[in-house]
């Protein structure tokens, strides 16, 4: 199948399907006569689970970690259990982060007085730095 379709079989954009290609994410795939890409049914798994990897928000190198230990049919679940860990522990930082800075956000929009006067904390601290 030609790229468009295998985007639309697999839910990964054109521009994605390429650069994961030219990373190495998915192998090259066979060229028609025409030199258009075609694409195989294994092709468009891989790119699914590529998707389903970068959904639940793991990096590049992760993903070609876990990729290659999808095919290693020897792997041990722990080495899998290991990478979603890591993961779940770098979202949980950035979820403590992401609420301080909801909080001061707050904090900061309580303390301004929102009507027609120059004075505003929020752009006193953003000057601070």
């Amino acid at each position: 199948m030609n790229i468009g379709l295998a985007s639309q079989a697999s839910g990964v954009s054109q521009r994605m399907i390429r650069h994961y290609e030219a990373i190495g994410l998915i192998p090259a795939p066979a060229r028609r006569d025409s030199g258009y890409r075609d694409y195989a049914d294994a092709d468009v798994h891989r790119l699914r689970f590529i998707a389903n990897a970068r959904d639940l928000g793991f990096g590049i190198e992760d993903i070609r970690s876990l990729l290659g230990l999808w095919h290693d049919r020897d792997r041990q679940s722990i080495d899998v259990k290991r990478l979603a860990l890591a993961r779940a522990d770098e979202l949980h930082r950035k979820a403590l982060a992401l609420e301080a800075m909801r909080k001061a956000l707050l904090d900061l929009a309580e303390r301004c007085h929102g009507d027609g006067r120059p004075d505003c904390p929020i752009i006193e601290a953003l000057d601070s730095a």
